[in-house]
């Protein structure tokens, strides 16, 4: 009797046990496949980039934007395998151990870390558009990639100085978003405008894109991979705070575009198609940072912020720093970056952080006194002293060596013919005189 009772016991533990592992198994197996298939979303993202930049551009350059948004990614790929990915984590790709569970959760982490290294290399090619040489680009890219965007992301999600002093950008606000803008705005700056958009006493003039639709698929298709990019940013699928962080960025994304829309309608008029596009990308850059640690209706705020300061952004860089910026990368992504990572220091509430296990934190406006706003606010500095400066250095050296710019005649007759030697539509009149 005793031995059966024995024999009974040992088979329930045994149960038990298989079903604890069985059940740890599948719960691992899901965070890899939400890491994989967020990663993708991102990935996506470089289609949205590559369409919004090229509606947004004249048709004498669609082949040449189209271009760089793929070598981001290509380039890009490469460096960070080779380089990247070791500077920003400390560990080598050729490293990871197939052989155990951790070794093959490295190989999904590489793949969602590259999409968000490729993103903050893209992001440059609209404020550079229509007058970059195609080699000084690809040699932006993989210096990109390779240096300057992983040295900030090892002091924020590497364990460096910022991690260590409890700075918080949960998806990237600075990261990426501010390290693509402001590179984008030291390469601009470098670069100088396109032919003809000042007059002769320095008004700007609008050169319009030619193709607002293919912007607005652009658009449609960065919202979409936003929920990858910030629910991904869990990096568990099991972790069930990713419902309130999707919401949170879907919310920043239609106050952002609403907002834009009602402030240009009121200044200029009338409501702008691509403001209110960049209101929207602006609120999902400002969402970035704070996604998981704020509560829905901050998130309604903290887009509709977003989005009346990327039109007055646009209209300062344009009109006062005389800063070309076709596609108005530097206001969406280096502005509202910046914005949302203070976002993090004023709107922040503990039982949103601690569900999804950033942490307890409470923001200045919900009783967190002004610390948590102190360390972002070094975040931000710190990001723009290196990402400025190392972009300085690296631009200024390709603009010495390989050129930075093509010459005029190439800029007329556009790059698509000049640098590819091809059209984007083919058989179709494309005048040249601008």
């Amino acid at each position: 009797m005793k031995g059966k009772l024995f024999l009974t016991a040992l088979v329930t533990l045994s149960t038990l046990v298989f079903c604890q592992d069985d059940g740890a198994s599948v719960a691992h197996s899901l965070d890899m496949v939400w890491l994989l298939v967020s990663a993708a979303l991102v990935f996506f993202m470089q289609a949205g980039f590559a369409m919004v930049e090229a509606g947004f551009t004249r048709a004498k350059n669609v082949v040449n934007i189209v271009m760089k948004n793929i070598m981001d990614f290509v380039v890009g790929s490469v460096v960070y395998f080779l380089i990247g990915y070791w500077i920003m984590f400390g560990k080598h790709p050729i490293a990871f151990d197939p052989s155990t569970k951790e070794g093959l959760w490295e190989f999904a982490m590489w793949m969602f870390q590259m999409a968000f290294a490729g993103t903050a290399a893209t992001i440059v090619s609209g404020a550079m558009a229509e007058r970059t040489k195609f080699t000084a680009y690809l040699a932006y890219s993989a210096l990109m990639t390779a240096f300057i965007y992983p040295v900030v992301g090892r002091w924020t999600w590497g364990g460096g100085w910022l991690s260590q002093r409890g700075f918080i950008d949960f998806a990237g606000s600075t990261v990426v978003h501010s390290v693509g803008g402001w590179a984008a705005l030291v390469g601009a700056a470098l670069l100088g405008p396109r032919v003809g958009k000042y007059d002769s006493k320095g008004n700007p003039k609008p050169i319009p894109g030619h193709n607002i639709a293919l912007a607005a698929l652009g658009t449609f298709i960065l919202w979409f991979g936003w929920f990858g990019f910030n629910g991904g940013s869990t990096l568990a699928g099991t972790n069930e705070a990713i419902g309130v962080i999707i919401l949170n960025t879907n919310l920043a994304a239609v106050t952002g575009a609403l907002a834009a829309m009602v402030t240009v309608w009121l200044r200029f008029g009338k409501p702008d198609a691509s403001m209110t596009m960049n209101g929207a990308l602006a609120g999902l850059v400002a969402i970035t940072a704070p996604c998981a640690v704020v509560s829905p209706l901050s998130s309604l705020l903290i887009g509709a912020i977003g989005g009346v300061l990327v039109v007055f952004s646009v209209v300062f860089f344009d009109k006062v720093l005389k800063i070309d910026d076709p596609v108005g990368a530097i206001s969406v992504h280096g502005v509202n970056g910046v914005w949302g990572t203070i976002a993090v220091g004023l709107f922040a509430e503990s039982k949103y952080a601690l569900a999804s296990g950033v942490g307890n934190i409470n923001g200045l406006f919900f009783g967190g006194g002004v610390h948590q706003l102190g360390v972002q606010l070094l975040g931000v500095l710190g990001t723009f002293a290196w990402t400025t400066a190392a972009g300085f250095l690296m631009f200024w050296f390709l603009k010495k060596t390989v050129g930075l710019r093509v010459e005029k005649e190439a800029e007329l007759k556009g790059l698509d013919i000049d640098e590819h030697g091809m059209e984007g539509y083919a058989d179709f009149e494309i005048f040249t005189t601008r």
